[in-house]
């Protein structure tokens, strides 16, 4: 429809679904395990003024009221990203923060006075784990699992590349495809979202698949010839290459798998020949050494040569050729896009 749909955000969004700027705010009461009074909580203290981080948001909101659950899943789909943008770390120190924020309710509630005159409601901030954040199809499997479904990206943004090079087909280029022609065979990716076993009325068995891609949600059916030799690649969250069989029936698209692979498979012989890093952090380096060397030991037959590019504001670019062979699959590739200081990687 055109709509743009803004993200969960405990400094911007409702309780409930709201507009602004011609924008839908997705409802922080929608997301699961959530409730919307609990949210009224949360934003009721916003009126006050946008959080200024995870402590200011611990010392001004009693979590004990909002509750474990429904600050992990605020954790979890990024609703506390504009208070700290590492997701994993907002998510395991959830019970430090709320330990902070009970004790400084309690002291500003009972308003005892320390000896120096101050309300110990403001307490030190205790010290919080610093671990790196989730890799990017893990943060979208979080995300995945507190929204119900993917919001800021998908599984297989990595493989767009690799995926294009091989012709396999996005949902919706299949839907153009499927119109112009009574029958078509293709192959398209999808992550797994569901299966669900059926026996037709002649005793044979079969599944319908639900899948996604980035350009939207689709449904297979597959014979049991198909589904059993796929069963390990099938399980909610793992993404495959599908041959199918496409037919317009109406405006619906009927499809029907002929094999299935998992998609790592699919595009081992598809990565680019090179992965080009762009850095804005001089400093990025050594962890960026570290990660190459951890995938020098991976089993990969697409190893190419890696480029450093070093963006400055007064300098032009800098473009390094690494020594040597790597891996540039698309597993390296999001374990790379990590590092702190990379802006953008590209195959070449």
């Amino acid at each position: 429809l055109g709509i743009a749909l803004r993200p969960p955000c405990v400094n911007g969004s409702q309780p409930t679904f709201a507009v602004e700027d011609g924008a839908i705010l997705y409802a922080l009461g929608a997301l699961k395990g959530v409730g919307v009074e609990a949210m009224r909580i949360i934003t009721a203290e916003r009126a006050a003024g946008p959080f200024a981080g995870l402590f200011d948001f611990a010392s001004r909101v009693d979590l004990r009221r909002v509750g474990k659950k429904a600050l992990e899943m605020l954790a979890r789909a990024g609703a506390l990203d504009a208070l700290d943008s590492n997701r994993r770390k907002s998510f395991e120190c959830l019970e430090a923060l709320t330990a902070h924020s009970a004790a400084a309710h309690d002291e500003r509630g009972s308003a005892q006075v320390s000896l120096f005159g101050e309300t110990t409601a403001n307490l030190p901030a205790p010290r919080l784990p610093q671990p790196e954040d989730w890799a990017p199809i893990d943060r979208l499997a979080q995300e995945h699992a507190a929204v119900g479904f993917y919001l800021s990206g998908h599984p297989l943004d990595a493989y767009r590349g690799p995926l294009r090079r091989q012709g396999v087909l996005t949902h919706a280029e299949l839907l153009r495809k499927a119109g112009a022609a009574s029958a078509v065979t293709a192959r398209i990716a999808g992550t797994v979202a569901a299966v669900e076993q059926r026996k037709s009325a002649r005793g044979n068995r079969f599944a319908l698949v639900r899948l996604s891609d980035p350009t939207g949600l689709y449904e297979v059916r597959m014979f049991a010839d198909v589904l059993d030799p796929a069963r390990d690649c099938l399980e909610p969250g793992r993404s495959v290459v599908l041959a199918v069989e496409a037919t317009l029936e109406g405006d619906e698209m009927k499809l029907l798998a002929r094999a299935a692979q998992p998609v790592d498979l699919a595009v081992a012989d598809a990565a680019g020949a090179g992965l080009r890093i762009f850095v804005n952090d001089a400093a990025a380096a050594p962890s960026l050494a570290v990660r190459l060397a951890a995938a020098v030991d991976l089993r990969s037959r697409s190893r190419g040569p890696i480029h450093l590019v070093l963006l400055t504001p007064d300098l032009p670019e800098i473009e390094i050729a690494l020594a040597g062979a790597y891996p540039v699959s698309p597993q390296v590739s999001s374990a790379l896009k990590q590092v702190q200081g990379v802006v953008h990687i590209e195959d070449f």
